[in-house]
């Protein structure tokens, strides 16, 4: 009886008044930005006009020495502009700010068409790539104005712009460690050569599978399109039968990427959704990654949301800051885009040549284009959901997942943290064992913390910690290779300290008995050592720079990872 009060007073009651609210807010901060960039905008000129009075003063007068003019930033880099208009003209090009104007469909879904390309198609000539597409440079010598984005953090800038961080300045307080306050203005010096275009083209919340998806019936979605993908079946390993419906939420759902990304990828590239497949290559690869260890549709969608997640979390944690394209050449990724937009470009840019990576991203029927008139206007969405992290997030107070006393190790430092998504947001323990390899291991793997069990099974338990009972909300901990033998069953609140289930390989791939543990927010994966640290019982997890390595320290005494288990691994719960 005890726990049930706990699990009915432990769910948050939203309204909508509360909703309208945030989207006021969120609007009201928008049109700041706009007027201080045309406040800014304005200066530059009126400062410029005086420049030219007194050049043009200077050169009357031979016996006066020519003025030099102030060291002005370029007004390109307070809104970039394309030389032509952009396909989507109601999109806004300031590298800083969410687009707010709605593009209308000029077609219906029915007649969208793939954009199928090769790509070692040889090069097309600049007057056939798309504008948007074309690397741009930044004013010489001119500093470069950046309003902070929604998950920023100094070190990470510093890399994204080829910086010290201590090079970079703000008039406003600007943190060491942790987040940068959305929106707020920094001062870089201009150290990039060229780069892809600053523009935008998805928001993070329709990338990572945020609190927008919330709402959103994949099935119901799915058989009202009526396509391919609504007759389509097929097996997956013990789930057995699957419908497409039901494959795309188990992706979305464990990889925690947009189902409405997954459909507009599918349906950009291979027609399933409201058509069908028109070759046998797109019947077989329907995301368009030729490849015979991802045949069929499940398994397509996992390469998929593994590449686009590197892509997002790498431009999250500063290790990806270049694309690279199938024939090994090399493009700088813009400074001033966003982890959403990185994810995309990173997808296209392993199936495609940079001409067909420029006309899917870009183009006339391009991808967002696809998207656009399957979903509407991802951006007017993205003003009630987003920014995602905020300056005042905190990691709820956790403890180590053990009994106490019971020594483990802790095996792995912060690693991927499900399957080929690339972002080391996980930790690995394996309990004490006189075996090697995938034993039955009856030591207790516990709560960090008090939430409600919203999933249960094939060796993961989700607890959602602010209780509403979904996991795009939030903080979540994701327990990894726990036995179905004593697993907590879904809909159990659990304290911290509370039995979550006993260590095993089950899910996933393992080739030993141990726990695998990541944290979630707002359906982002949060990296261990970043931002917002994975600290649990006073322990900070600090990442290595070989694979698989790390730490956790707490005060002067550190724990390292080791693989096989050796002392300084050693960790117990005081």
């Amino acid at each position: 009886m005890e726990r049930q009060l706990k699990l009915t007073m432990a769910v948050p009651i939203s309204t909508k008044s509360e909703t309208k609210s945030q989207r006021e807010i969120r609007l009201e901060r928008l049109n700041r930005r706009r007027r201080r960039q045309r406040f800014l905008l304005g200066m530059v000129v009126v400062l410029a006009g005086v420049g030219v009075f007194l050049f043009q003063s200077s050169s009357s007068s031979a016996a006066l020495p020519k003025p030099s003019l102030p060291n002005l930033a370029d007004p390109a880099n307070l809104a970039p502009a394309p030389e032509n208009p952009a396909p989507f003209a109601g999109v806004n090009l300031v590298g800083a700010q969410s687009p707010t104007a709605t593009l209308a469909p000029t077609d219906t879904p029915e007649e969208l068409v793939a954009v199928q390309s090769d790509p070692t198609q040889a090069p097309q000539t600049l007057e056939a790539i798309p504008t948007q597409a074309r690397l741009i440079s930044y004013a010489e010598g001119a500093p470069i104005l950046y309003y902070a984005q929604s998950g920023d953090s100094l070190g990470v800038l510093a890399v994204r712009f080829g910086v010290e961080a201590q090079d970079i300045s703000s008039q406003e307080y600007l943190p060491a460690e942790g987040l940068i306050p959305e929106g707020q203005l920094l001062l870089i010096p201009n150290r990039l050569d060229e780069t892809t275009s600053p523009l935008k083209l998805m928001p993070d919340s329709e990338v990572t599978n945020s609190p927008s998806s919330i709402d959103f019936d994949v099935a119901e979605f799915v058989r009202q399109a009526g396509g391919y993908l609504a007759r389509y079946q097929e097996s997956v390993y013990s789930f057995g039968m699957m419908s497409g419906a039901e494959i795309i939420e188990k992706v979305a759902r464990e990889f925690s990427i947009h189902p409405r990304l997954l459909l507009a990828l599918l349906e950009y590239e291979s027609n399933w959704v409201y058509g069908g497949p028109q070759t046998k290559q797109q019947s077989v690869y329907p995301l368009g990654i030729v490849n015979e260890d991802s045949v069929g549709l499940y398994k397509q969608l996992e390469a998929a949301a593994g590449i686009i997640e590197t892509g997002y979390y790498g431009w999250r944690e500063g290790t990806m800051v270049v694309l690279e394209f199938p024939d090994k050449t090399e493009t700088r990724l813009s400074a001033e885009l966003n982890c959403g937009t990185v994810g995309l470009m990173h997808f296209f840019s392993k199936q495609k040549g940079f001409s067909a990576w420029a006309e899917a991203l870009y183009g006339e029927k391009s991808f967002i284009w696809t998207y656009q008139n399957m979903f509407g206007d991802p951006w007017l969405r993205a003003l009630e959901f987003e920014p995602l992290f905020t300056p005042d997030v905190q990691q709820p107070e956790l403890q180590l997942p053990f009994s106490r006393g019971v020594i483990w190790s802790m095996t792995v430092g912060p690693h991927a943290a499900w399957g080929a998504a690339d972002v080391r947001a996980a930790l690995d323990f394996a309990p004490p064992s006189a075996e090697t390899g995938c034993q039955t291991n009856w030591s207790w793997v516990n709560s960090v913390g008090s939430g409600l069990v919203v999933r249960s099974g094939n060796g993961t338990v989700v607890v959602d910690m602010d209780g509403d009972g979904y996991e795009q909300t939030g903080w979540n901990i994701i327990y990894l290779h726990v036995s179905s033998n004593q697993r907590v069953k879904p809909g159990t609140w659990v304290e911290a300290g509370d039995h979550i289930g006993h260590p095993s390989c089950e899910g996933g791939i393992s080739t030993g008995t141990h726990l695998h543990i990541v944290r979630k927010y707002n359906g982002e994966w949060v990296p261990a050592d970043g931002p917002l640290p994975f600290v649990m019982s006073g322990w900070r997890a600090k990442a290595g720079s070989a694979y698989l390595s790390g730490w956790l320290v707490r005060g002067d005494q550190v724990v390292r990872a080791s693989v096989v288990g050796a002392a300084n691994s050693h960790i117990t719960l005081d």
